[in-house]
């Protein structure tokens, strides 16, 4: 079970996901204290750790669009946030799953902050409403570079099967 902690609408871009005004850190050992920077309350409970790992932000259509800037993936992907969209912007996702950020597409999904929300193999339950909302799956190689944490240990798993 995972609680929706963020509610956000349509074309949220990777500015306000990862201000542009932080571009100059990069290590994703650093970039998670700007995680949503400019909605000062949700960073601020994202920094004080009052938010756990798993919980989901839910948004609507085109999620991350904008710039190519990785560094909003790997924002979310510090603090081990899970995206629930109804679409994601094609560069946002790509560079989600290189860095290993949990991704479930669900174009139906309808959930409010604070609804607990089941994602299940398939579709994602809102155990608050009662409502299944189909998913649409990732191919499975993306799937496994997400599952294996991003596209390095992905890499590294590979060579050392080889």
């Amino acid at each position: 079970m995972a609680q929706v902690v963020l509610k956000l609408g349509k074309d949220i871009s990777t500015d306000d996901i990862y201000p542009g005004r932080f571009m100059a850190t990069v290590l994703p050992t650093e970039t998670p204290q700007f995680c949503f920077n400019d909605r000062a309350e949700f960073n601020a409970r994202l920094k004080a750790g009052s938010i756990p790992p798993g919980s989901v932000v839910v948004a609507d259509e085109n999620f991350g669009c904008g710039s190519s800037r990785e560094q909003a993936a790997s924002a979310m992907k510090g603090h081990e946030l899970v995206v629930v969209a109804r679409s994601i912007a094609r560069i946002f996702l790509q560079n989600a799953i290189n860095v290993g950020t949990r991704l479930v597409l669900c174009p139906a999904i309808e959930a409010a902050e604070g609804d607990e929300l089941e994602l299940a193999a398939g579709e994602v339950r809102n155990q608050t409403t009662g409502k299944a909302f189909p998913t649409v799956a990732l191919p499975p190689a993306r799937q496994a570079i997400i599952d294996a944490g991003g596209l390095i240990p992905y890499t590294r798993k590979k060579l050392m099967e080889a």
